[in-house]
């Protein structure tokens, strides 16, 4: 019996030798999980509320429409409407401004039935518009109102936590897909999971163009250089001060870390090694970001200014990216629009644009969606109040 048992014991301790040479353990290393829950109180929207709001010198903002429920992403029309998905209604509004002041005097829906919509855009005379798991078409008739649905694909990844897909086609005229992680920390068994998708319209059919993004809903084309440039939501649980929120430019095959890494290939601690591969040298064939941002501000859309009328020549090239704001940070942050300067093609730095919403832990507005006209009008919706913002140059 005593020789059953020591042999048994032998075993047991030469397993757990071999085991902790293995990889895919925990981390021997002990890190904490810091949840900190923060809901700014919400106010309903007051028109004077609008004088509580903040943009540079030369800019004014004023109340475009209201009343629009939960607007989400936007999309300037070929004959200056606007047009706004509603992910909560599963519909579309066409916006139009028949007297040119930037605010809108006509609305009306142009689709009702697709739950969740959430990415637009818009390319040969067709709308495309996609939710979580399907990318469909319609042609766009004469009077901006959409003709009959056309699916083109069904099968994208169940969004989980971040459903919020965004498409747009690039100069390749190639489309692009944003596919966020399925939980806020995932050991992603999906593979186009985390990723941006790359779609050959000619065929419909799909590859991976870059991944390790944890959720990167805004994106855009430089206008210059024709590099594609994302926003980037880091993770949550891990800290007040980290990981920060990126500033990415996004190329083909590039791996951006998660889940393993942000910001600067600044190692997770927190995870453990992957089987049969170490986490440190796994971020060493990573991207890394090129800005880094305030933790926990949610980034939503990002825009670049490129050939529109009325904006400041130092504004061309820069990007807008709209912060909806945090709910796991101590202190409240984000619940604005920043610019995002760029110099010789690359990101350097971050300003505010449009401020105010956020007085101590109230909040009136959550900007998620950017769009800037031909006539240089930057339009923000806050899909917290139902509002639509224009900001534009004074006259």
């Amino acid at each position: 019996m005593k020789k059953s048992i020591l042999y048994t014991l032998g075993a047991f301790i030469a397993f757990g030798n071999s085991a902790s040479a293995q990889r895919g353990l925990p981390p021997k290393t002990s890190t904490k999980t810091i949840m900190v829950t923060n809901y700014p109180q919400h106010l309903d929207f007051l028109p004077e509320m609008v004088n509580l709001l903040k943009v540079p010198d030369g800019w004014e903002v004023k109340v475009a429409a209201s009343g629009l429920g939960k607007p989400r992403m936007l999309y300037n029309g070929p004959n200056g409407e606007l047009y706004i998905t509603r992910r909560d209604g599963g519909d579309v509004l066409m916006l139009k401004d028949l007297d040119g002041d930037a605010k809108f005097d006509e609305v009306k829906t142009v689709l009702y039935d697709f739950k969740g919509v959430h990415g637009i855009t818009m390319k040969d005379g067709y709308m495309y518009l996609c939710n979580n798991m399907q990318l469909r078409r319609y042609p766009v008739k004469a009077d901006g109102t959409l003709g009959k649905m056309e699916l083109l694909i069904s099968d994208l990844p169940n969004g989980g936590q971040h459903p919020n897909r965004t498409i747009a086609f690039g100069p390749d005229n190639m489309l692009y897909i944003t596919v966020g992680t399925m939980c806020n920390d995932c050991k992603e068994s999906d593979k186009e999971a985390a990723t941006i998708l790359q779609v050959d319209p000619q065929t419909w059919k799909r590859t991976i163009f870059a991944s390790g993004l944890r959720n990167t809903i805004g994106f855009d084309f430089h206008p210059q250089t024709g590099e594609l440039w994302g926003i980037d939501n880091g993770g949550d649980g891990k800290g007040n001060k980290w990981p920060p929120e990126e500033v990415n430019r996004i190329v083909k095959g590039g791996n951006y870390g998660y889940p393993f890494a942000y910001g600067k290939q600044e190692v997770d601690q927190s995870r453990e090694d992957p089987p049969g591969e170490i986490k440190e040298a796994i971020v060493k064939n990573t991207q890394p970001s090129i800005l880094e941002l305030t933790p926990h501000m949610a980034p939503i859309d990002f825009k670049f200014f490129k050939d529109q009328n009325n904006i400041p020549t130092n504004y061309k090239g820069d990007g807008l990216v709209a912060w909806h704001g945090s709910w796991n940070a101590k202190k409240a942050v984000g619940f604005k629009v920043q610019r995002i300067h760029f110099e010789n093609g690359t990101a350097v730095a971050a300003e505010d644009f449009l401020t105010g919403f956020l007085k101590g832990n109230n909040r009136f507005g959550r900007p998620a969606g950017i769009a800037i006209s031909k006539n240089g009008v930057v339009y923000i919706s806050d899909d917290a109040n139902g509002v639509i913002y224009a900001v534009n140059r004074k006259n």
